[in-house]
This record gives structure tokens, C-alpha cells and sequence, in this order.
């Protein structure tokens, strides 16, 4: 298969995910770039940051057509975003200006540890709504913005794993966490991937058709499958029962999440 079928593949199957389970498909992104430029000989050194990029830069598609669809239904707390995406976008220029300061191989075990973690609390944990709370102080937002965005760009992901949690614990409905959580994606990703792009520009060893860390060709061949398949994912979310999706897609990132770590730390040395 050509590396453009490779990442139809990855980007149909990180769209089908993200309808299924209600998360950004930037945990699925990460880890299949990642086999996938490895497999077709790019540099170790480079491999994990263009993944990170190149999947932050879908995550723009996605977010946009996500908070377009929970906008409609009333879903987004517009004056939530407000105040968290300053501090969203600063801590995602921080996260890329960070991630290009790690190792490749540091940086892929890093990533590994994220899946683990996600896929223990989708398995173990759930977020409780908190409702009637009064919502934390401004400066609470931004800085819980700051610290998401911070996490999001190192590891390539839309935040949701983190801001929904924060958001049910600020006191908003469940509904309305999810619906601002992929509003809060799109700064996010924006600003993540400018910073890939920029970060990335003078480095060696990136293969023809990258802006800095942003893989062109694969952000278009992966935005464009999962745009497709993000609908047939919800379709079926509403098929099919969520307490057993959740728990696939759990075990699913045990797996993605344990070869990455294992091949981080194989790549450093430490095993």
C-alpha cells in the first residue's frame, strides 16, 4: 500500500473512533503516524513530532465540525471558551515550543504513557457531573486552559480527555461539557500546529512535502477520511451499547499505548 492509502486507513479509522466514543481522534492519529512513517523509513528523530503535528493540524477539521454540530444544539458555553482559550492557545505554543526541545524516542515513550492514562480512565474512571456549582474564578479558566493546551500540543490530542473532566468539575452539565470541550479544540489545534510548523522549519531529516513538523499530504488524506467517517462512528454510537465501546476502545489504547512506550524506551537505550 502507498503511504496516502495508509493514511486513509488511519484517518477513516481515528473518524469511525471519534463518532463512536465521543473523543478526538488525535489518539489514534498519533500512534498510527507514528508505525506509519517509521515503516516507510523516515528518520526516528523525526518521526514523533511530525506525528504530533501533523495530527494537530487535523484536529482543526474535526473540532470545527464538531462544535458546529454541538453549537446547534445549544451545547457550547461560549463564555466558558472565552475566558480558557487565551490560556488554551499560549500553553499550546508552550507545549510545541517544549516538544521541540525532547528527544524523538523520549517523545514517542511520552505518548505511550498518554494512551495508558486515557485508557485507564476510560476502563476505571468516569466524570461525574457536579451540577449547581458555582463556576471557578476566571483565573482559574485561564489557567486550566493554559495547563490543557500545554498537555494537548506535546501529545498531539484535542484536550477532550482533560477538558471535559474539568468542565463537569466546574458544574456544567455533561452535555454542555462535551460540546465546549470540542469548541476548546480549535485553539488548540490552531495554535498547536502553527507551532509544529514553525518549530519544525529549520530541522533535518523531514521528508519532502512538510511545513515543519505538519505532514501536507497526510493532514489532507487524514482530515478528509475521518471527516467521512466521524458520522458513521455517531450513527453508530446510538446503535450499539456504550459501557462495551468504551471498554474496547480502552483496551485498544492499552495495547497502542504499551508498543509505543516499549519502542520509546528500546529507541533510548533504557531496555
Amino acid at each position: 500500500m502507498t503511504m496516502v492509502l495508509w493514511f486513509l486507513v488511519a484517518g477513516a479509522f481515528a473518524g469511525l473512533c471519534a463518532g463512536l466514543f465521543g473523543i478526538g481522534g488525535g489518539m489514534i492519529i498519533v500512534p498510527a503516524l507514528i508505525w506509519i512513517f517509521t515503516a516507510f523509513g523516515y528518520s526516528p528523530d523525526v518521526v514523533a513530532h511530525l506525528a504530533v503535528g501533523t495530527s494537530l493540524a487535523t484536529i482543526v477539521v474535526t473540532s470545527i465540525s464538531s462544535l458546529t454540530a454541538h453549537n446547534k444544539r445549544g451545547g457550547v458555553r461560549w463564555e466558558v471558551w472565552k475566558r480558557m482559550a487565551g490560556g488554551l492557545v499560549v500553553g499550546s505554543l508552550l507545549g510545541a515550543a517544549v516538544a521541540d526541545q525532547i528527544n524523538g524516542h523520549t517523545l514517542q515513550a511520552l505518548i505511550g504513557v498518554a494512551a495508558l492514562l486515557v485508557a485507564c480512565k476510560m476502563l476505571f474512571l468516569s466524570n461525574k457531573e457536579q451540577l449547581g456549582k458555582p463556576l471557578p474564578s476566571t483565573p482559574v479558566q485561564v489557567g486550566a486552559g493554559s495547563g490543557i493546551g500545554l498537555a494537548s500540543a506535546i501529545f498531539g490530542i484535542g484536550g477532550g480527555s482533560l477538558t471535559v473532566p474539568f468542565l463537569t468539575w466546574a458544574g456544567l452539565p455533561m452535555r454542555q461539557a462535551v460540546g465546549t470541550s470540542a469548541a476548546c479544540g480549535l485553539p488548540i489545534a490552531l495554535a498547536g500546529a502553527a507551532g509544529f510548523a514553525w518549530f519544525g522549519q529549520d530541522v533535518v531529516n523531514l521528508p519532502e512535502g512538510a511545513i515543519g513538523f505538519v505532514h501536507i499530504i497526510g493532514f489532507l488524506a487524514i482530515s478528509f477520511a475521518s471527516f467521512i467517517t466521524a458520522k458513521l462512528g455517531a450513527k453508530l454510537a446510538h446503535q450499539l451499547p456504550a459501557a462495551t465501546l468504551k471498554k474496547a476502545f480502552g483496551v485498544l489504547l492499552i495495547f497502542a499505548g504499551g508498543q509505543l512506550f516499549w519502542g520509546g524506551l528500546q529507541g533510548m537505550g533504557v531496555v
